[in-house]
């Protein structure tokens, strides 16, 4: 398997070369050069395998002869061993074709736990045999860093640095990144917004300089190949369990860096029966107006009760902009300079691929917390403000009875207290056992200014692994 920039002019890398890889050298992302295909017997075959399994069965291709098989099987077995529901990733029916998928049951109650568990153990395994050490580096807007701490806390050949806007995560975000205890782990709060931390590890991918020529620079993003390929699995998870490939099944996936979303697109390319994506956003609705206008552009970013979303600059949208404008990185590289400028306006071609499979759905606050409120009336059960805004979109997106609709359930309700609070009176959700005790817990992490040269500096003298 090799492994190619959207921007065209990086050299094709194999697995363990692009795991190690952040943004490609010409400013791209890695995408497969080409995608393993399953057929209808093959889908209809995974029925009766665990998570663990089928987790195998998907991502052996993609690794290649990078990692032997049975390396890789243990690698994944651990993975997964550490989630909390022997499903990994149950499916709750909350309604008449409507179903959530919970994927909140890893160590850091959130999504990325299906990622960033693996990304870790394949960071260790990989590095080891290498003998060399990394510095990682990634920006969050709430779920992503503790994810990446967790996974990667163990490693000793890794640095780690995360960084999250400061003041603008959830307290219980804040504090599963900030808690855990080790001497590589260093969590900066930076006075600025998600967008401005996200561009921050852009152009430290761009510009290396000012890390050691021995150290290698590693992304936890989804820019990661590897990110994105463990969340594909989930995607036949959930299709199988309720009857692919004999029918179709839509999903809504609450998304602002399109990582999530794409590795669904992923899966109905890799031959999984997926009648519609939709794309469930806030206020902060880039990928909705591209999807509604043909128009890709930033606004100001507001803050709101789905802080993991507050995004305005969709990262992994350009991994699907490679396969709609044919796979031209020229192309690409174009729209992305145009992008840097100001507003990109898309083919009328490009927007019908895009519309035959993907739509759309904005959700203000106030409809969130509605939606909350609705769900918990009707069967006692609690969404958190994302799952909400995933449950609103698949009840409104007019798709017929006959095809279930999955809401990805991203995060934990107790990560949200307030927002649970505000949507249901009085009902404060607990956080799980394993994290009753982290408001006891010590917190550490530097403030620093929304500075480029302030960061790079305070992550040069801090280097230990």
């Amino acid at each position: 398997m090799q492994y190619i920039s959207t921007r065209g002019q990086a050299p094709a890398l194999n697995f363990e070369e692009v795991l190690l890889t952040g943004l490609a050298s010409d400013g791209g992302l890695y995408v497969p050069q080409t995608l393993p295909q399953f057929s209808r017997d093959e889908i209809a075959a995974m029925a009766g395998m665990d998570y663990a399994q089928l987790a195998q069965r998907i991502i052996e291709p993609f690794v290649g002869d990078c990692i032997p098989r049975e390396d890789l099987r243990e690698i994944i077995a651990d993975t997964y061993a550490v989630f909390r529901h022997g499903a990994v990733a149950p499916l709750v029916q909350i309604g008449h074709n409507q179903w959530v998928l919970e994927l909140f049951h890893g160590p850091t109650l959130a999504f990325k736990d299906f990622a960033l568990q693996l990304l870790g153990r394949l960071l260790d395994y990989v590095l080891e045999r290498r003998h060399q050490k990394v510095v990682i580096m990634g920006a969050t807007s709430g779920d992503t860093g503790s994810a990446a701490i967790e996974g990667c806390k163990r490693c000793k050949n890794i640095d780690i640095f995360i960084l999250h806007p400061h003041d603008r995560v959830s307290e219980v975000q804040r504090r599963q990144m900030t808690t855990v205890v080790g001497d590589n782990i260093h969590n900066i709060a930076v006075q600025g917004n998600f967008d401005d931390c996200q561009a921050m590890v852009k152009a430290s991918f761009g510009d290396r300089s000012f890390l050691p020529d021995d150290r290698h620079l590693v992304a936890v993003n989804s820019i990661n190949w590897a990110r994105i390929m463990a969340q594909i699995v989930y995607y036949f998870y959930a299709a199988v369990a309720l009857g692919g490939p004999a029918r179709p099944v839509a999903f809504s996936v609450p998304t602002g860096n399109f990582g999530d979303i794409f590795a669904g697109y992923l899966a109905h390319q890799m031959g999984l029966p997926v009648a519609q994506l939709i794309i469930a956003t806030n206020r902060n609705d880039v990928l909705h107006r591209v999807m509604t206008t043909a128009t890709y552009g930033r606004q100001s970013l507001e803050h709101t009760l789905s802080p993991s979303m507050d995004i305005t600059v969709s990262s992994n949208f350009e991994r699907l902009l490679f396969d709609l404008y044919d796979r031209d990185g020229h192309a690409v590289a174009a729209m992305m300079r145009d992008f840097d400028g100001g507003d990109v306006h898309f083919t009328d071609t490009a927007m019908q691929r895009a519309r035959a499979l993907f739509s759309s759905y904005r959700v203000p606050d106030e409809e969130t917390c509605a939606q909350i409120a609705a769900v918990w009336q009707e069967s006692e059960y609690l969404l958190d403000p994302h799952s909400a805004i995933g449950v609103k979109a698949a009840l409104a997106s007019g798709i017929g009875d006959g095809i279930p609709v999955v809401t990805l359930a991203t995060a934990h309700p107790a990560k949200f207290p307030q927002a649970i609070q505000r949507a249901v009176v009085g009902c404060e959700p607990p956080l799980p056992l394993h994290l009753s005790d982290l408001f006891d817990r010590t917190e550490r992490f530097e403030v620093q200014p929304c500075d480029l040269a302030a960061v790079q500096a305070f992550m040069a003298n801090n280097l230990g692994a």
